[in-house]
Order: C-alpha cells, then structure tokens, then sequence
C-alpha cells in the first residue's frame, strides 16, 4: 500500500503541475519512480489512477475524452479534474 501512495502522490503533483488543460501517461509516471523497471509498474499506476478518478480527483482519457474507467483498454492520459 505504501507504494500506491507514493504512486497517488506523484500523479496529483504532475498534474497539478501541468494544469487542468494538460495530461500525463500512465508510463511518464512509472518512470518518474521505477526508471529502471517501470515497465512492472504500469498496471499498479494505472490501478491507482483509477482508484483517484474514483475519488473526483483526476480524470482518466483516451482521445481527449473521459473513460468509463468500468470498460476501457488501451492507452490512457491522467489530467487533473477541473474544478468549478
């Protein structure tokens, strides 16, 4: 659990960072904190981004479109939830 969080924390601060216009990958994550074999991570990253879209914090994309994170496959961008 203590990785998830670190995952979670890296998440929300590079999308904070990048504004609610800009998005990041699942892989860009994964290297931040496992440049070596961040390949053994993507599932994990992307489970907890799920669990953070689940929370209202961040929304999941493919295409510039938000996911039913219930069924979707293939390749996801993490943004930031825009805030009313």
């Amino acid at each position: 659990m203590h990785q998830n969080s670190i995952i979670s924390k890296q998440i929300i601060s590079t999308v904070t960072q990048r504004g609610p216009d800009k998005s990041t990958c699942p892989s860009e994550i994964a290297r931040m904190l496992f440049a070596d074999n961040w390949r053994d991570y993507m599932q994990q990253v992307r489970d907890v981004a799920i669990d953070l879209q689940k929370k209202g914090l961040i929304i999941i994309t493919q295409k510039g479109l938000p996911v039913d994170i219930n069924d979707f496959k293939g390749p996801i961008r993490i943004k930031l939830q825009n805030k009313l």
